[in-house]
């Protein structure tokens, strides 16, 4: 007659934690996973933003890419990504501003408008959006002004 086999649970030891870290560098590696995330989202994120932005007919394109370029080295704290298939920039996961091209909603002219989380209150009314027919040096000064108060 042949021996029933044990159960692998009974013979085998419990895990044990592993006490080896500190419950600071238990937070570090904490931290640094969720920077490595956070960074594979942005990586992501910029890559659909300028997949957006190769879909759009001149001269919204060549107005999408100068603003592209501004933000990202202006406000590097923003995240590209794209809001409801535009190109648009994030902080903390929330859309602060966004480039609408004239395409979209079939306009006269393109947008750049920024969301409720955009920090430009102004007593009891200030714009949210901007029609964009060309943008000129001044043009792009005066929206990175505003993204940058947008953003803090």
């Amino acid at each position: 007659m042949k021996a029933t086999p044990k159960s692998a649970t009974s013979t085998t030891a419990k895990k044990k934690r592993y006490e080896g870290f500190t419950d600071e560098e238990r937070a570090a590696m904490k931290d640094r996973v969720e920077e490595q995330k956070v960074a594979a989202r942005k990586a992501e994120g910029e890559s659909d933003l300028l997949a957006k932005i190769a879909e759009m007919p001149e001269p919204d394109r060549a107005m999408a890419k100068r603003l592209h370029a501004a933000i990202k080295a202006s406000v590097p704290a923003l995240s590209p990504t794209t809001w409801y298939g535009m190109p648009s920039y994030a902080k903390d996961g929330k859309v602060v501003c966004f480039f609408q091209a004239a395409q979209k909603f079939k306009t006269r002219y393109a947008t750049f408008g920024f969301s409720d989380r955009a920090k430009l209150d102004d007593g009891a009314m200030w714009p949210v959006a901007f029609a964009l027919t060309k943008l000129t040096a001044a043009d792009e000064a005066r929206i990175v002004a505003l993204v940058k108060k947008a953003a803090s």
